[in-house]
């Protein structure tokens, strides 16, 4: 058996550069323009076919076994934030304001050396590899442009498989798990309105800050008093907007946030208490109020049949690692939208180092990951699509 693990640490240096080169050359979703060159550029001169512009800035290459056979898509994501960086390292975003505080610049190295190492043992396997270089995960509707864009057809994939560094867990965590893995992400805007005036006088007001006082506390029983106690539920008011002056009652107050749900009926639940929670609060307070939901992304399932094989996969090539086939986070991704149509597995790798000061969470200024990781990355997904491809 061909030691993958071992032809990605011989690749590190490669890995570790390109990941670095994009880390300090972040950008955001589909304006993947630089980020998307260098792919093209690497693929193209692995002598492979590839299409650029899919879904506005995406990449696709079609890798070619030594015969037709099953076809595995992989994914990997390339879009940076906005967020000014404050980790300081050496390879730190010269681009004001975005960074790379996802570890997506970490996927695309990932993506690119698993590429390199496919393509020196193509003669030695059957079907085809489609590679998808995806830009606008951050809830901008990346994998819907590329699906609509024809990812999923001319071949059509028999198995997809994603990853995703994670700094929630420590080196040496390997999360591969079957069924709801990641959360639907729904997000909300309430619109509150009243009649503003003195603050002097709030018995001549209608006043939609206490309105949203009162929506805000009784929202967070859903999930603790209407969500049933073994499933999951969260409902995250994040933004309140109304008033400017310290002796004024507004008019009108806006809330925003997110609803993170995994299953279906769960999500009606949610949504069918937050209206009549938002709807009759604020009528009990003589106030009007406006609801928008908007789905970002549906929950990431993984099939169980493919999840188990990558799974004993992960314990072929990784048996010192503590594998995790329990782990699920509220997290979400629009990877969810491929899975929906392909079956597939999405796993993670723990990349937090505490002793290194590694361990920010994601979306933060400092995120930063172990790079040590990034061959253990390239080997599990080399030796998992090796074994959808074979078997």
């Amino acid at each position: 058996m061909i030691n993958y693990l071992d032809e990605a640490q011989e690749l590190f240096e490669y890995t570790r550069d390109l990941r670095r080169d994009f880390h300090m050359h972040p950008e955001i979703g589909l304006k993947e323009i630089r980020t998307a060159n260098i792919v093209a550029r690497e693929l193209t001169g692995m002598g492979l076919k590839v299409k650029t512009g899919v879904g506005a800035t995406g990449v696709v290459a079609l890798l070619e076994g030594n015969t037709t056979g099953k076809v595995i898509l992989l994914r990997f994501d390339m879009d940076a934030l906005p967020i000014q960086e404050e980790t300081g390292a050496e390879y730190a975003s010269i681009n004001k304001g975005v960074m790379h505080a996802c570890g997506h610049d970490g996927h695309v190295a990932i993506g690119l050396t698993v590429a390199k190492i496919l393509n020196k043992h193509c003669n030695e396997f059957k079907g085809t590899v489609k590679l998808v270089f995806q830009p606008a995960e951050e809830g901008l509707g990346g994998a819907e442009r590329m699906i609509a864009d024809g990812i999923l057809v001319s071949p059509q994939p028999d198995a997809v498989l994603a990853l995703h560094v994670w700094n929630e867990k420590p080196v040496g965590w390997i999360g591969i798990v079957p069924g709801p893995v990641m959360a639907a992400a729904d997000i909300f805007t309430i619109k509150i309105t009243g009649k503003g005036g003195h603050g002097a006088v709030p018995n001549l007001c209608k006043d939609p800050i206490l309105a949203a006082a009162q929506v805000i506390n009784l929202l967070q029983g859903i999930a603790s008093r209407n969500v049933p106690p073994l499933k999951s539920a969260v409902v995250t008011v994040a933004s309140i907007r109304g008033g400017e002056a310290f002796n004024v009652i507004p008019s009108e107050v806006e809330l925003k946030g997110t609803i993170r749900t995994f299953e279906p009926e769960i999500r009606d639940l949610v949504i069918k208490r937050f209206h009549h929670i938002v709807e009759n609060v604020s009528s009990a307070l003589e106030c009007e109020s406006k609801i928008e939901i908007r789905l970002i992304t549906p929950a990431v399932i993984n099939h169980p049949d493919i999840t188990n094989r990558v799974q004993q996969v992960a314990g072929r090539v990784l048996p010192n690692d503590h594998l995790d086939y329990k782990s699920m986070t509220m997290g979400s991704e629009d990877m969810a939208f491929i899975m929906q149509q392909i079956p597939g597995c999405y796993f993670f790798i723990g990349s937090a180092n505490k002793d290194k000061n590694l361990d920010a969470s994601h979306h933060h200024p400092k995120f930063d990951f172990d790079e040590s990781i990034l061959p253990t990355a390239v080997g599990l997904m080399m030796a998992s699509t090796m074994e959808l491809l074979e078997n």
